[in-house]
């Protein structure tokens, strides 16, 4: 499959029971409320759906689930994040198996690779897959930036295809159209930036909260991109204290909580992660609720 790397692609949270086990019941209800609203590709085993706490076989039975939910309606893309060259190709060759259609990769975890072991890493990884691939450029969580002259070096990589820019710094997406044209496609990766990146001509949304409140957030997308400005700006406005709650050490859980407050998901998380409890519970639900009160009614 290929895909268009446009549009929001949800990095779906991973749902658990209570038994810590996978909780594809209320994935699938997940899933389903995703693709009702339009999105253009699930996003599995980033940071909000918990992957460093995945064993491979969860990871394998969440592919495969989300495979046979979306009946090849949209994109199935899962996130490497691996220490080593010769464990993300393993990881992309089970991927492979597992039937993704695409990959999400980040640096090289934990060692701060420099910048001619981070090009020879992804030009590696690309080398061993047909698959396609996003580049994850965030530097500010992982401690790597993929400058401009390291994407130069990947253009020869034909399945590098995107970037999810998540720099934080939003002229990235003009300085990458500036010098590369549509050769590499950009995805917003910071739900705060989101409205300002698609209209300096970002081609999609890598976002978060739509894992609570999927309608708002394509609506926001199609608006902006069929050049209603004002009216996504409405939306946008009312979403901003939610979209905060992205941008924070506990996001996970925080969107979590959304997921329960719009009914279509649960608060378990897993260990070391523990539910929002006390003063910090109090201040994210008072958020949401406030929300939902004042939540734009879309046609």
């Amino acid at each position: 499959m290929s895909i268009q790397w446009n549009g929001v692609m949800p990095a779906v949270t991973t749902k658990f029971t209570n038994e810590d086990t996978l909780d594809l019941v209320n994935f699938e209800l997940n899933i389903n409320a995703q693709l009702a609203a339009g999105v253009n590709g699930i996003i599995l085993g980033g940071t909000l759906g918990e992957a460093s706490t995945l064993t491979a076989d969860e990871k394998r039975m969440l592919i495969k689930k989300t495979v046979e939910i979306v009946k090849g309606k949209v994109p199935v893309i899962i996130n490497i994040a691996e220490q080593s060259t010769t464990g993300a190709i393993a990881a992309v060759r089970l991927a492979e198996e597992y039937g993704a259609n695409g990959l999400m990769l980040l640096p090289p975890m934990r060692y701060k690779a420099d910048a001619r072991e981070t090009v020879t890493y992804f030009k590696k990884i690309a080398k061993s897959t047909s698959l396609p691939i996003m580049i994850y450029n965030n530097p500010v969580d992982y401690g790597i930036e993929v400058t401009l002259d390291m994407f130069e070096e990947l253009m020869d990589c034909e399945n590098i295809q995107a970037v999810k820019e998540s720099s934080r710094d939003i002229s990235n997406v003009s300085r990458m159209k500036t010098r590369f044209g549509d050769r590499f496609k950009i995805l917003c990766g910071v739900d705060t930036l989101a409205l300002e990146s698609l209209l300096m001509g970002a081609d999609g949304w890598v976002a978060g909260l739509v894992c609570a409140f999927p309608l708002e957030t394509v609506t926001i997308y199609k608006l902006a991109k069929a050049g209603k400005t004002q009216e996504a700006v409405a939306i946008y406005r009312w979403f901003l204290p939610l979209l905060e709650l992205d941008i924070n050490t506990k996001l996970v859980q925080n969107i979590k909580l959304a997921e329960v407050a719009t009914g279509i998901g649960t608060e378990n998380v897993r260990e070391p992660r523990l539910p929002l409890v006390g003063e910090e519970r109090a201040k994210v639900l008072a958020i949401i609720e406030k929300a939902l009160k004042n939540r734009p009614i879309i046609n």
